[in-house]
């Protein structure tokens, strides 16, 4: 599945890519409101009337019937063999939800920095669960259970795009599913270059970091996150700019605030230190 918005060219680059993988996947492009149609050819189009951000895929989900998605974004793709493996390991497997895969950026196709710190993670796994326990995501490219994240609401359509894997992550882990990074699924992500850095894509990446901790983490723990951005925010103007956003549209907040259950908050408290979970 690909999720694109006025990204017609990078559409144009990666598709013949999934047309042509081994495995022959249903290829499904959501189109999240594009100005100009998606147009692409050997592949399914579901169009949405509105922009949904990264909760576009969830329409994708609802709309497929395979018992596992691949997610990928318009700049992102497989390599051969990649999603077999990753099926193989979803059947084997039943409480399993996600397979990350290790994603190799640019021409250079160097490590993505994410991947680099899901090598490391010191969450324990269950028995038999497959590469390292991790506590997130990279939805750009990554294999989910379709049953796993629809029974956990999906993407929130408030976070829109930056960061929006954390929330689902937690949930489906407060429900008792497990996710793991699996280096050996390979997937490619070439993002176009931006010379502006993206700051507001940095911006909704706080915002959304800030949202997802008063949304789930105890008092202490949120309360302590949003006293370090506010002591960044007198030097960042971007993280200054991401907590205004965030207490300006942050009212939905408080309405939908579940704390998670003790073992997602121990496994969240063991990343930040670094260290195995005892």
């Amino acid at each position: 599945m690909v999720a694109t918005r006025d990204r017609h060219e990078q559409v144009a680059a990666t598709l013949p890519r999934h047309l042509a993988l081994p495995e022959r996947p249903r290829i499904l492009v959501v189109d999240d409101a594009s100005a100009q149609p998606v147009v692409a050819p050997g592949a399914e189009v579901l169009p949405l009337s509105r922009g949904a951000g990264g909760a576009a895929r969830n329409a994708g989900a609802w709309t497929s019937t395979t018992p596992y998605l691949a997610f990928t974004d318009d700049d992102a793709w497989w390599s051969p063999g990649a999603l077999r493996l990753a099926a193989g390991l979803l059947d084997a497997n039943p409480r399993l939800a996600v397979v990350q895969p290790h994603v190799l950026v640019g021409d250079t196709e160097r490590d993505d920095p994410t991947c680099a710190e899901m090598r490391t993670s010191p969450l324990p796994g269950a028995p038999g669960q497959p590469g390292r326990p991790i506590l997130s995501f990279i939805a750009c490219a990554v294999v989910i259970r379709r049953d796993a994240i629809l029974s956990c609401g999906g993407f929130s359509e408030q976070l829109g795009i930056g960061g929006e894997e954390q929330l689902l992550s937690w949930d489906l882990a407060a429900a008792g599913w497990q996710l793991s990074y699996v280096p050996e699924v390979v997937a490619h992500h070439d993002p176009p270059p931006s010379p502006d850095g993206r700051p507001a894509r940095q911006a909704a990446t706080i915002r959304n970091a800030l949202w997802t901790m008063w949304l789930r983490r105890p008092l202490t723990a949120a309360a302590r996150e949003t006293a370090a951005a506010l002591a960044r925010a007198t030097h960042d103007r971007t993280t200054a700019q991401a907590l205004r956003d965030a207490i300006v549209g942050g009212g939905w907040i408080l309405r939908q605030r579940k704390v998670n259950p003790p073992h997602v908050e121990a496994m969240c408290r063991a990343l930040a230190r670094g260290t195995p979970l005892l």
